[in-house]
């Protein structure tokens, strides 16, 4: 069962709990390290040693599901690279659509890096908060008999949201090729709600559960200015199986990429873009494409999914 079918599900029936993956999934993860967790020094700043990115992302999740999941997100980084305790700040702005549901997240971000250089690594520890309004359209809604409390009506509802992580990063020095040991655990969604939309005619809910994770992966660069990265992505929400993304990105020169992996929900993941400029730049714009496929048994078809990511990022 996909996820519009569990959402429309937990509506019409007013299940107790929507138990499946509720936040937004991206097949560029490593670009959106920020939004998976709060802790996360941006890839911009291991790879190409600038500390401020900006971050624009489309999803269109499922293209052969009518109303499929579509997502975008806003983001922004800032690291002041200094001694002691390195200030991180940042926020991000997601919106997603699935069918008659939707959601609209506005985050902020701050802590610190301990270290006494931020570049050769560090300890992360940062709180997120933010607000979240969900959305529903009953009007929408394929509904079983005319007259159900949800016919013809459309509810929104506010709430705040808190958000952790730890994170942790080394530069292994050997000449210009470098190696950089990243990974962290995060819970970005730290409030567990229950939605619940009411009327004189009865009221019915769903319930967000927190989901965490955990992000581990290395950078080894090339004389050429390239670079290879091999990075996981493990997800766990309760009562549903525990889900894990492997990557591999290659930048074979300093403005080419490409990536491919797969996940154990049997999905494959395969990525490419160009950068503009690059290591030894003091600024950066990195356009990149992702494409996820299911081979799932079970099910309607849903087709493929695309994802476009726009990056710029400097040195400051």
């Amino acid at each position: 069962m996909n996820r519009l079918q569990l959402l429309v599900l937990a509506f019409l029936f007013a299940v107790s709990s929507l138990k499946g993956q509720q936040l937004n999934l991206f097949t560029q993860y490593r670009d959106q390290a920020e939004m998976l967790n709060p802790a996360a020094v941006s890839t911009n700043y291991l790879a190409y040693e600038q500390n401020v990115s900006f971050s624009a992302a489309y999803r269109k999740q499922w293209v052969d599901l009518e109303s499929g999941p579509v997502s975008q997100a806003l983001s922004g980084s800032y690291l002041y690279d200094g001694s002691g305790v390195s200030l991180l700040v940042g926020g991000h702005l997601i919106n997603d659509v699935t069918g008659p549901t939707a959601f609209t997240g506005l985050y902020g971000r701050i802590g610190g890096v301990i270290s006494g250089d931020p570049y050769f690594g560090g300890f992360s520890v940062v709180i997120s908060g933010g607000a979240v309004q969900y959305r529903l359209k009953g009007t929408e809604l394929r509904l079983r008999e005319a007259g159900d409390v949800l016919e013809n009506r459309s509810y929104n509802q506010i709430y705040p949201d808190l958000g952790v992580g730890l994170y942790a990063y080394q530069r292994i020095t050997s000449g210009r090729e470098d190696i950089v040991l990243y990974g962290g655990i995060s819970v970005p969604q730290l409030i567990g709600l229950d939605l619940t939309f009411q009327s004189n005619q009865g009221d019915f809910y769903v319930q967000r559960v927190q989901h965490y994770y955990a992000t581990f992966g290395l950078y080894k660069f090339f004389r050429n200015d390239g670079f290879i990265e091999p990075s996981i992505w493990v997800k766990y929400a309760p009562n549903v199986p525990v889900n894990v993304d492997l990557n591999l990105k290659l930048q074979v020169s300093p403005n080419f990429y490409v990536g491919l992996g797969g996940s154990t929900a049997h999905a494959i993941h395969l990525e490419a873009g160009f950068v503009l400029g690059g290591l030894g730049y003091d600024n950066t714009f990195r356009v990149g494409y992702g494409f996820d496929y299911s081979f799932t048994s079970f099910g309607p078809y849903t087709g493929a999914t695309h994802e476009i990511n726009l990056t710029y990022s400097f040195e400051h």
